[in-house]
């Protein structure tokens, strides 16, 4: 199967690594530390991937969470699948706190915009290189961000 990343999220994020089963990317908003787990499948709904294809995403989930909760000051985690107007199946991971510009309500469409100076991008997948490789994370290849 030839994976192709739907052009919209390769529009408006980065792509910071690629595993064998998913691409993790960083949406350009430095308002949020937000990133986004794309599996490599063609199914849309999560119910639909195999269990392996479940735990596998899950083991992802939790990991990027773990990564955003341990390096960026926030009051909560918002973790979502949701594909309402990107069908590709992808997971969103925000940390959000009590001073960011949409706190209480959520971030979807949000005209709460600033693009990523590159550094700032590099210096964020620095951090994710640093903590996969404190956990033993090897199978991940980090993109060229220039």
């Amino acid at each position: 199967m030839t994976f192709e990343l739907d052009p919209r999220l390769a529009n408006d994020c980065y792509k910071l690594a690629e595993s064998e089963h998913s691409i993790w990317l960083l949406l350009n908003n430095r308002f949020f530390p937000w990133f986004i787990i794309v599996p490599k499948t063609s199914c849309t709904e999560f119910y639909q991937l195999t269990q392996e294809q479940q735990a596998q995403l899950q083991s992802e989930i939790n990991l990027l969470s773990e990564f955003v909760d341990s390096n960026y000051k926030c009051d909560k985690l918002n973790v979502a699948i949701i594909g309402n107007i990107v069908k590709q199946m992808h997971t969103h991971i925000i940390a959000r706190t009590e001073q960011d510009p949409c706190w209480p309500g959520v971030v979807w469409g949000t005209n709460h915009k600033q693009a990523y100076e590159i550094k700032e991008v590099l210096d964020q997948q620095i951090k994710l290189k640093q903590f996969c490789q404190v956990k033993n994370i090897n199978e991940v290849v980090f993109a060229s961000l220039q």
